[in-house]
């Protein structure tokens, strides 16, 4: 009973399964076939291009995304804390295919559902289904309006809306594998404003410069500086 209860804790600060009761909560673990997997730091969960055919639930730990643009010019890093869903969004429409590769950055306890068993049980549930349809509502709307809101701007901006539009999480810290005349022209910018904005960004601590790598403390912090550097230029 105690286990029970402990997971259906877990799976309630997930968005899918929020607002269900105890006693929806039972029927779903009746009929619903639930994998539980504990992962070691480092194991990879899917990768890029995989089928998706299951859903996903980090319940404990840290998991980490790595995406590949389709040139290969760039990869980007993003870092996800529990509990979180691996890409909903994916296991549906006309590309059911991972975006990215996820592996464990802690030790993690994950949860999958099949795409059977979802649509065969738990869409029978209708607060789970209008949570799911609200997922991905939101995602859609979020993309929407990261379009409308694309600019030229400067430097500072196109820097940060190359980010945003890439990132799954608006916050936390994320880190972007590129070499700087690409990026430059991924950005339609000269590499010498590239360089002069990111070492500006790295002299008040919101990013570090490597070669090839650009690792961000957090996007949010990232944006509000980027927000100041607009103010300062009256663009």
């Amino acid at each position: 009973m105690r286990m029970e209860f402990t997971m259906y804790d877990k799976l309630l600060q997930l968005p899918l399964f929020q607002g269900l009761g105890k006693n929806e909560f039972t029927q779903i673990i009746e009929k619903v076939k639930f994998h539980f997997h504990k992962l070691t730091p480092g194991t990879i969960l899917v990768r890029e291009e995989e089928a998706c055919d299951k859903l996903i639930f980090i319940l404990d730990g840290e998991v980490q995304s790595e995406a590949y643009d389709s040139g290969q010019k760039y990869m980007l890093q993003e870092t996800f804390k529990a509990p979180y869903i691996i890409e909903p969004y994916s296991l549906f429409g006309m590309r059911p295919y991972y975006n990215a590769t996820y592996s464990a950055v802690t030790e993690a306890n994950v949860l999958t559902i099949g795409k059977n068993f979802l649509l065969e049980n738990l869409s029978q549930y209708d607060i789970f289904m209008l949570n799911y349809l609200n997922i991905l509502s939101s995602r859609a709307q979020t993309l929407k309006r990261k379009l409308w809101d694309m600019r030229i701007g400067n430097t500072y901006e196109k820097i940060m809306y190359f980010l945003q539009t890439r990132c799954n999480n608006p916050k936390g810290p994320k880190t972007l594998y590129v070499r700087m005349e690409d990026f430059a022209e991924l950005l339609t910018d000269t590499r010498i404003n590239i360089s002069i904005a990111l070492n500006d960004m790295q002299d008040q601590g919101v990013l570090k410069l490597n070669r090839k790598k650009i690792s961000i403390n957090d996007l949010e912090e990232l944006s509000e500086y980027c927000k100041t550097k607009k103010k300062d230029t009256g663009k």
